[in-house]
């Protein structure tokens, strides 16, 4: 098995993750992550290790997106570098739909994913801007 840097592997990787995180789906989330798992940002680090962590770590996103009215998530695959072979760092920007048709703008991220025979899973997520 190798990393895929598939782009249509990706993107509907992405897909996928962007639909759990606007729907609110915190199953559908703890799915796309590998356990033991990391998110860092500029003040703050933590790790969970199982995926009732994950999803409890997402349960304020989604009345965020409820009340900031998102409907829809599109990520946009700026950057896709094979880091090993079961290894790919994804840089994405997250562009929104809000419930009127009008484009928000998201944040950027990095995405560390590892291969696996399921597909791509998020090891290690970085907050860019």
């Amino acid at each position: 098995m190798t990393a895929s840097t598939d782009l249509d592997t990706l993107t509907d990787f992405f897909d996928r993750y962007g639909v759990a995180l606007t729907a609110g789906d915190l199953p559908a989330i703890a799915g796309c992550y590998a356990l033991p798992g990391l998110v860092v940002a500029d003040t703050y680090s933590f790790s969970f290790t199982s995926p009732a962590a994950v999803a409890l770590s997402f349960v304020g996103a989604a009345p965020d997106y409820t009340e900031r009215e998102l409907i829809a998530a599109h990520a946009d695959l700026e950057q896709i570098q094979q880091v090993s072979a079961l290894l790919t760092m994804v840089a994405v920007r997250w562009e929104f739909l809000d419930s009127q048709g009008r484009q928000v703008a998201g944040e950027r991220y990095r995405y560390l994913l590892r291969a696996t025979d399921d597909g791509p899973l998020i090891c290690t997520v970085i907050r860019t801007g």
